[in-house]
C-alpha cells in the first residue's frame, strides 16, 4: 500500500481531487531522489504533476524542464505558473526526438509518459538516458500490462457474440502493444542502468453503469477511446459499447497497475 507523502507546508501540493495522476506521481516520487540544487528533465508533464511539486522541491538554485507534445497543456501550465517558480520552464517538446543542444540533467521523470513513447519505445528512453548526467536517476510510470484485463475481457466477449472479427483483431492487437513492467525492466537493463528497480502498484478505479461508466472522467477520454478506435462503424461501437456499460458488476472492480521503472547512470 502506498502511503500519501505529507503536503504540509507546500504551495504546490499534489492535487488530492486528480484521481489519476496524482496516484501516479504518489508512487514515482516514492522513487525518486531528490533534493535542493537538482536539475530535473519532466517528460509528458502535461498541466504540470508533478513539475510545480519538484520545482518547489529543488528550489530557486535548482532548474526543473517540463516538456509536452501539446501545446494546450503546455500553455494551462504557464497559466497555472504564472510568474512563479522562474526555475521551472514549461516547454513544447517531443520526448521521442529531443533536440541535441539539449542539455544533461541530474533527474529525469515522466509520469504516465511511457505509453507516449511509442512506437519505439527502446530507443525514445535510449535518447532520455543520453540527457541524464553521470550519477543521475530516472523514474518513469505507466499504466502497465494488466491494468483493466477484466474490462477488455468484457469488450472482446461483446465483440464475439456479434461475431465482430476485424474489431476483435485490433483489439487484440491494442492489448498486445501495453508495455508490461519486465519489457521495461529489459529496457534499463540493457541500457546498463544501475539499481534498476520495477515496482506495480494496484490501483482502483470506481464506476457505476451506464452513463456514468462511458462518460467516467477517467476512463473517456482515453481507455474507453482506445475501445471506441476498434470500430469503423461509430453506431456499432456505441451499440457495443452501451450494452458493456449496462454489465459493470461482470468486470468491476477495475484494477489499474501503477508500474514504476527506476534507474541510475553509471
Amino acid at each position: 500500500m502506498i502511503e500519501e507523502r505529507g503536503n504540509k507546508g507546500l504551495h504546490w501540493p499534489l492535487p488530492i481531487h486528480d484521481y489519476w495522476s496524482t496516484p501516479f506521481a504518489e508512487s514515482l516520487l516514492l522513487h525518486l531522489d531528490v533534493c535542493s540544487g537538482a536539475s530535473i528533465f519532466d517528460i509528458a508533464s502535461g498541466h504540470g504533476i508533478p513539475a510545480f511539486y519538484l520545482a518547489e522541491q529543488v528550489g530557486s538554485t535548482g532548474q526543473v524542464l517540463a516538456i509536452d507534445l501539446s501545446e494546450r497543456q503546455v500553455e494551462n501550465a504557464r497559466a497555472i505558473q504564472g510568474a512563479l517558480l522562474p526555475w521551472l520552464r514549461f516547454e513544447c517538446l517531443d520526448m521521442r526526438a529531443l533536440p541535441q543542444e539539449l542539455p544533461c540533467f541530474d533527474r529525469i521523470t515522466g509520469n504516465l509518459s511511457v505509453m507516449f513513447l511509442r512506437p519505439n519505445r527502446f530507443d525514445a528512453v535510449l535518447g532520455l538516458v543520453g540527457h541524464l548526467n553521470p550519477g543521475g536517476q530516472m523514474v518513469l510510470t505507466f499504466p502497465s500490462l494488466g491494468t483493466f484485463d477484466s474490462l477488455w475481457r468484457r469488450i472482446d466477449r461483446e465483440m464475439a457474440v456479434h461475431g465482430l472479427l476485424v474489431e476483435r483483431r485490433r483489439l487484440e492487437a491494442y492489448l498486445a502493444e501495453r508495455p508490461s513492467a519486465e519489457e521495461g525492466y529489459g529496457w534499463l537493463d540493457k541500457l546498463r542502468l544501475t539499481r534498476i528497480v520495477v515496482t506495480e502498484y494496484p490501483l482502483t478505479v470506481a464506476t457505476g453503469p451506464g452513463q456514468a461508466f462511458l462518460h467516467h472522467p477517467l476512463l473517456r477520454g482515453g481507455f474507453l477511446d482506445d475501445a471506441y478506435e476498434c470500430f469503423d462503424d461509430q453506431g456499432l461501437a456505441d451499440e457495443i459499447m452501451t450494452r458493456v456499460s449496462e454489465d459493470v458488476e461482470s468486470f468491476t472492480p477495475l484494477i489499474a497497475q501503477r508500474c514504476v521503472l527506476s534507474g541510475w547512470k553509471p
